[in-house]
């Protein structure tokens, strides 16, 4: 007797997305090159936009649910929801803080004296921050995690202590992001 054919294990990382991601940092170029404000911000709002809200949704909403499902059903959540975000996340935040960096030059913030250049100095290191913790943590442990449960006996207390450092340093992010959006409230209402 036959038995059924299973699907075979999705690629983790799935490179057509680099299209994407290359596009969107052309995007960005084209934007900086072109000296024009207005676009230029439009590219900073929007990537700053996803790269926030995406973070926030992660860490507050879809990591606490996470915690709380089977191994399976977790497995089979972050072996869709990684090759999604693999590429994303990093060009978001790579975009955010680099258009971020030449409106602030752009709009004369980098010549600002003390106190008001505080709020860029604020700004820079917390975007810093963001961006190794997240391209030199997050990502990296992401895909431990993921590579981990592809195997057909996953260890589970390996998987475990990853991710409770994970959701530790999820949270860390997302308050991160909350204090950037209040910096950037500032900016927008004046230095």
């Amino acid at each position: 007797m036959a038995t059924a054919a299973t699907a075979p294990e999705p690629k983790l990382v799935r490179w057509h997305y680099l299209w994407w991601a290359a596009a969107a940092l052309l995007t960005m170029t084209a934007a900086i090159a072109s000296k024009n404000l207005w676009f230029l911000n439009f590219v900073h709002v929007l990537s700053g936009l996803l790269w926030t809200g995406i973070d926030l949704f992660m860490g507050f909403i879809v990591g606490p649910i996470l915690r709380t499902l089977d191994l399976p059903v977790r497995r089979t959540v972050l072996l869709k929801l990684v090759p999604k975000t693999l590429f994303l996340m990093p060009t978001l935040s790579i975009i955010t803080g680099t258009t971020g960096w030449f409106l602030a030059e752009y709009r004369g913030y980098m010549a600002l004296d003390w106190p008001e250049f505080g709020w860029v100095a604020a700004a820079l290191a917390l975007v810093t921050l963001m961006t190794i913790q997240g391209t030199g943590y997050l990502l990296p442990t992401n895909l431990r995690i993921c590579f981990e449960l592809q195997k057909p006996d996953p260890d589970i207390v390996k998987i475990s202590a990853m991710m409770k450092r994970f959701f530790i340093a999820t949270a860390l992010q997302g308050t991160m992001q909350i204090m950037i959006i209040i910096i950037m409230a500032r900016f927008v209402t004046g230095i």
